[in-house]
């Protein structure tokens, strides 16, 4: 009877240590590890450094809040629930935290890249009424709406949404299928093509501007041949006359006459010792511009062509981790009788997670700004602990 009793115990404890999953709970220890230190760089080099402080980097110090928060609040428990081998050990209040969580700070980030691309949009269209060095009322209105509408999209779960009749108590999910619907496309599938056909615009608006600049280059290049082929005409400095003496008697009317048609302010040469014919040189083909507000105009532009190299690759790099999962999470939600694996769905979940450990490799790859800016934090980091 003990020896039975024995192995009808033992044999539980087999099974339930059989049903953990080892290699969940490092692969996560480490990816929130990664994230948390890499997107404190990024907050630590914007705030620090005085070159990083622009209203782009703004953005991504609130896009980089998200994820850390993600990091800290969601993916512990999520980690934990994946090391269980998927079975919600807790009870259903804190799997609705999770839940709600989960919604808000992943509806926040993509809500952040959208402002992101609307305020670039603006940055390269509307560059005389852009304020890159300060925020202004415009972008902190799009930082606040970011987390005001995410709040907006996870809410319902705050109040209740999610207590559905039959409601397994071992698994935690969105259990409301038109809730699941309603967060995705408000989520996920608006904010993307709005965001797409911002960039895509903002490439039209830089590659006119890039052409324009390659036009007025090439007709400066012009000017400046055909002012050499004229100064080449000229006699050499050697061939000229002596100068001048200080004061020469001449009448008015003459040295109107003269200054006329020379433009340097010194007197001409007398005619009877010089008479080579001297070429007019037209200025009007080079257009030099006082205004400032143009040469504003011009280096915002550039500027803003050097930041689009990063941004894109954000924006690609969100999309290829989050739309499996939103396509098989819309798809689970409204298609009764489709088999999808739960392997599946866990694989796809954390390849949404990742993402927020790629914002800071991507900007380190590159940002020669935000590279060197890590760099030295990391320096000073190893040289205190030495």
């Amino acid at each position: 009877m003990a020896a039975n009793l024995s192995a009808s115990v033992a044999a539980p404890e087999a099974a339930a240590a059989q049903e953990r999953n080892p290699p969940a709970l490092v692969f996560g220890v480490l990816l929130i590890v990664v994230i948390i230190c890499g997107n404190l760089l990024v907050c630590l080099s914007v705030l620090t450094e005085k070159a990083l402080k622009t209203t782009t980097n703004y953005f991504i110090v609130s896009l980089a809040v998200a994820d850390l928060m993600l990091a800290v609040l969601v993916l512990p428990l999520f980690v934990y629930s994946e090391f269980q081998d998927g079975v919600w050990p807790l009870s259903s209040t804190i799997c609705d935290y999770l839940m709600t969580m989960d919604v808000m700070l992943c509806t926040a980030s993509i809500f952040n890249l959208c402002a992101i691309s609307v305020d670039r949009f603006i940055a390269v269209l509307i560059p005389l009424n852009y304020n890159r060095k300060h925020v202004d009322l415009r972008q902190a209105v799009l930082l606040s709406a970011t987390w005001i509408l995410a709040l907006a999209v996870a809410s319902p779960i705050i109040f209740g949404i999610n207590n559905m009749p039959g409601r397994d108590p071992r698994e935690c999910k969105l259990e409301n299928n038109d809730y699941v619907l309603y967060s995705s496309v408000c989520s996920f599938f608006i904010p993307c093509p709005i965001m797409l056909l911002l960039y895509c615009g903002m490439f039209r608006g830089l590659r006119r501007w890039e052409e324009a600049r390659k036009a007025k280059l090439r007709n400066s290049i012009q000017a400046c041949r055909k002012l050499q082929e004229a100064a080449a005409t000229l006699p050499p400095l050697a061939s000229l006359p002596p100068p001048l003496p200080p004061i020469i008697e001449r009448e008015p009317t003459e040295t109107l006459d003269e200054m006329s048609n020379f433009p340097s302010p010194e007197p001409p040469f007398p005619s009877s010792e010089y008479r080579a014919p001297v070429p007019a040189v037209s200025f009007a083909e080079i257009q030099f511009n006082p205004d400032p507000r143009r040469r504003k105009r011009a280096k915002i532009n550039s500027r803003e062509r050097k930041a689009m190299k990063v941004l894109p690759v954000v924006v690609g790099a969100f999309l290829f981790c989050w739309t499996p999962f939103f396509v098989l999470h819309t798809l689970r939600a409204r298609c009764e009788d489709c088999q999808i694996p739960a392997a599946l769905m866990s694989v796809v979940t954390w390849l949404g997670y990742v993402n927020s450990a790629l914002n800071p490799v991507i900007y380190t790859i590159f940002n020669t700004e935000f590279r060197n800016l890590f760099k030295k934090l990391l320096h000073r980091c190893c040289s205190k602990r030495a």
